[in-house]
């Protein structure tokens, strides 16, 4: 059995070096790993078949994607348990180790062999993550960074899984309110689909029998059922013109706010995406705040954070009046697309140098309001659906019973 030189990180972060007796590289890694080693670097004591573990590269970031994708469920639940290791005083090394040898998404295991390599070579784990900003975004890495510089990483953690937690959990609420408007629309189109490519040509047949001139409507309704059924490969064009064309619109800067700006102006909906926005930026901001981040920065990160492009615009005016000595409070307000509520809290809290904690109120109060706003909206999209798909069959349907009673009557001023 031959001989293996390395070097890895003990357990309280020590480098320490040997030989191991293994078979091959892999039950060596095995072994070392078995006594709480993270191997830095591995090589066979006659020279051959070196392996050494390299330094981070882009190579292996992006090999890691290709492997499948990283959910923000697999960081939320990773955050949580590096947090939870580390308040349990396990060293930060040995903590990514344990999380890398558990976790089954073969591209986020990936990730995190990267990352504990980077740690293991002396980098902060900030600069290891910065590494993969497709997976650690900015808001991350700089909590994480405060974290470090002012030692109170285990506590940063834990804050940073509790808003990812509590993130995530409200955005499965608003997707939830999605779902039910989904299916009823997606029946309502395979319903009048059906009824025009199917019912409309057999009650067409039908009338052609009776030589009976039809209706304005009806010959509308006709002429649309002609074009689904004869050139039906055309839906399909459209349908995905239609989307990739909205998508390209909605992914440039200039139709993004025209369509925030429209859905803000929504009744109901508006409010909704208002509350929404307004949460998660009181719980974004006060997060990294209370995690030791620069207020100016804290801002900017909240931005990027932002989905709604009206709010977003909004803070850099606030950004750079704060930079210039005001307080927070009173540009916040004077953009309009906060509350008043949520603007004297703020203030409050600058007054009483409680400001972290107060945004972090404000955000419990509007997660709350989320619940409400979500039962309001399905409330009201409800009927209006149902009146929708009235509307749009009773019409195909009368289209085609026009022609029908006019013939019955005809025939029956005749006899």
């Amino acid at each position: 059995m031959p001989d293996y030189k390395y070097t890895a990180i003990d357990r309280n972060g020590a480098q320490t070096s040997g030989k191991i007796d293994a078979s091959s590289d892999e039950q060596a890694r095995q072994k070392l790993m078995a006594r709480g080693l993270m191997v830095t670097s591995l090589a066979s004591d006659n020279g051959a078949g070196k392996a050494a573990i390299a330094a981070p590269s882009a190579k292996k970031s992006s090999f890691s994607f290709g492997k499948g994708k990283v959910t923000p469920d697999d960081v939320t639940t990773m955050t949580r348990q590096l947090a939870t290791l580390i308040i349990a005083g396990l060293p930060l090394l040995r903590a990514l180790e344990l999380i890398h040898k558990q976790e089954r998404n073969p591209a986020f295991k990936a990730v995190l062999q990267n990352v504990a390599e980077s740690v293991s070579q002396g980098n902060n784990l900030s600069e290891a993550l910065q590494a993969h900003p497709k997976v650690f975004d900015k808001l991350f890495v700089n909590m994480v960074r405060a974290g470090e510089a002012g030692g109170v990483l285990d506590k940063v953690l834990d804050r940073l899984a509790k808003f990812r937690e509590k993130a995530q959990r409200i955005q499965k609420k608003v997707k939830s309110a999605m779902v039910y408007p989904g299916v009823v629309m997606s029946v309502a189109i395979i319903i009048v689909y059906v009824l025009m490519v199917k019912v409309v040509p057999a009650f067409q047949k039908l009338l052609d029998g009776q030589k009976t001139q039809m209706p304005a409507l009806t010959q509308f309704v006709v002429g649309i059922s002609k074009f689904l059924t004869e050139y039906w490969y055309a839906t399909p064009v459209l349908i995905a013109g239609l989307y990739f064309g909205a998508k390209t619109w909605l992914a440039s800067d200039k139709g993004k706010e025209i369509f925030d700006r429209v859905i803000f102006r929504l009744p109901k909906v508006g409010t909704f995406m208002q509350i929404v926005s307004v949460s998660r930026f009181a719980r974004t901001f006060g997060t990294l705040m209370a995690s030791g981040v620069p207020i100016l920065q804290s801002i900017m990160i909240t931005r990027d954070t932002l989905d709604n492009v009206v709010i977003a615009n909004s803070l850099v005016r606030v950004h750079d009046r704060v930079r210039d000595g005001e307080p927070l409070s009173v540009p916040l307000e004077q953009t309009g697309v906060f509350p008043q509520m949520v603007t004297s809290m703020i203030q409050v809290g600058e007054e009483t140098g409680q400001l972290p904690e107060m945004l972090n109120r404000v955000a419990d109060i509007y997660d709350e309001e989320v619940d409400n706003a979500v039962t309001a909206l399905t409330s009201i999209i409800e009927p209006i659906l149902i009146v929708f798909l009235a509307v749009v069959v009773g019409t195909i349907v009368l289209a085609m019973f026009l022609p029908l009673i006019a013939l019955i009557t005809k025939m029956t001023g005749g006899s």
